[in-house]
């Protein structure tokens, strides 16, 4: 079972409160920096293993920083994640753009950075070409369809998935680009979100491993990298166990001596794009209680709502929750822990054994530290919260302020009201 810690002391979440009033996330820098490294060692056969964090998960440029020092890239999406990754210090083949239904602007400013440009769609060669050119590098996503069972809710089956070209499709793709000049091609692939299994990821790159083969025999280009994407889960779950990347390494490095080092296209780099993995399990959702009601069904409210942690509502997902000071008693009370949002589905946890809950009480709201303040909004006129850095030494640093009135009506002009 994976045991649900917390990385303070009540008394030290007193004294943060007291400075930064909740609702905020806050991140453990120590933990996170250890997760990578892990990540890094279980890899460390392939050649140029290179992990780019997918920034949609955590889009900050103080967690993109410490990523960057541990030796991690940046897989973006759009423009303001491409800006994040420079600002964190990311240069040329550090960052690579995965977007789909992709502006013109956003492939511009991924030429300006050197960035691997990453293109979804077999049309998409053609806007590429007129509005910001051919690099000397590019890759292409690759979509299984009803060759990959599996799938889920997050990304969806790969067959009836937005994402990526068929295997036809990549076949005459890269023969456009060869023709065009092209010397340097990579691969990608994504057809899994929050995945458990380590198996999943060893099937993935067989599946990438024959594909390379193909594209080799067939016209005869050798593919420089082979990106697996991410999609490893986490277990937000007690019960739940992590996924074991010593497994997924060591069933990864068999396909691949038996595949590309057999069929003489070594050295082949392995990338991935992992980010719920990498600082999910290392966020949490601080927040405290303004309201009990009991009427049907006995209600916790917080001050936080799914504007500061939309998933639960979103996919029905899970997220286990701490109640600070209570850890050892016993889970004698059922509740629905809710926002305030107008909004029924507003809720943290459904008929959720907890301890006796007082008005007051802090609860922390564990594995947010991906696809939690990241998919916040502004519904209700709700404000975003503040996310704040666990230090290494024990210090708590501010590294995005809480939104104000202010800034919630900073693209309003009142003055047109007036008239």
């Amino acid at each position: 079972m994976a045991e649900k810690k917390i990385p303070f002391t009540k008394e030290q979440l007193t004294e943060i409160i007291k400075k930064y009033p909740t609702p905020f996330h806050i991140y453990d820098e120590q933990a996170i920096r250890q997760n990578v490294r892990s990540l890094i060692k279980a890899f460390a056969w392939a050649p140029e293993f290179k992990e780019y964090f997918a920034v949609k998960a955590t889009p900050n440029p103080y967690i993109l920083k410490i990523l960057h020092e541990e030796g991690l890239g940046a897989d973006c999406s759009s423009l303001p994640e491409l800006i994040l990754a420079e600002k964190a210090g990311m240069r040329g083949e550090e960052i690579i753009l995965t977007s789909n239904d992709t502006p013109a602007i956003e492939f511009k400013k991924a030429m300006e950075l050197g960035a691997i440009i990453n293109l979804d769609d077999i049309s998409h060669i053609d806007y590429l070409d007129k509005h910001a050119g051919i690099p000397e590098m590019i890759s292409f996503r690759y979509n299984p369809g009803p060759l990959r069972e599996g799938g889920n809710a997050i990304i969806g089956n790969p067959e009836e998935s937005k994402y990526g070209l068929t295997r036809k499709q990549l076949l005459d793709a890269y023969r456009i680009m060869k023709a065009r000049g092209v010397k340097r091609f990579g691969l990608h692939t994504m057809v899994i979100s929050n995945e458990l299994d380590p198996n999943y990821f060893i099937e993935t790159a067989n599946m990438m491993f024959d594909l390379i083969i193909e594209i080799h025999r067939t016209l005869d280009i050798r593919v420089e990298f082979v990106n697996f994407g991410g999609g490893i889960g986490i277990p937000y779950r007690p019960e739940q166990e992590p996924v074991d990347l010593n497994v997924v390494s060591k069933g990864i490095k068999e396909a691949y001596e038996t595949k590309i080092v057999a069929n003489g296209l070594a050295p082949l780099k392995i990338a991935m794009e992992c980010g719920r993995m990498i600082t999910g399990p290392y966020g949490y959702l601080v927040s405290t209680v303004l309201h009990k009601k009991e009427i049907y069904k006995n209600y916790v409210g917080l001050d936080a709502c799914m504007a500061n942690l939309m998933r639960p509502a979103l996919y029905g997902a899970y997220h286990h929750i701490t109640v600070i000071g209570k850890e050892d008693w016993p889970l004698g009370y059922i509740y629905d822990v809710t926002g305030s949002l107008c909004e029924n589905n507003d809720k943290f946890a459904v008929n959720r054994k907890l301890p006796m809950i007082d008005i007051g009480d802090v609860l922390v709201i564990h594995d947010t530290g991906a696809h939690g303040h990241a998919m916040g909004f502004n519904y209700n006129g709700k404000l975003r919260s503040a996310e704040l850095l666990l230090k290494s030494d024990g210090s708590v640093e501010l590294i995005r302020r809480a939104e104000t009135i202010d800034d919630y009506f900073a693209t309003l002009d009142f003055s047109g009201l007036e008239k």
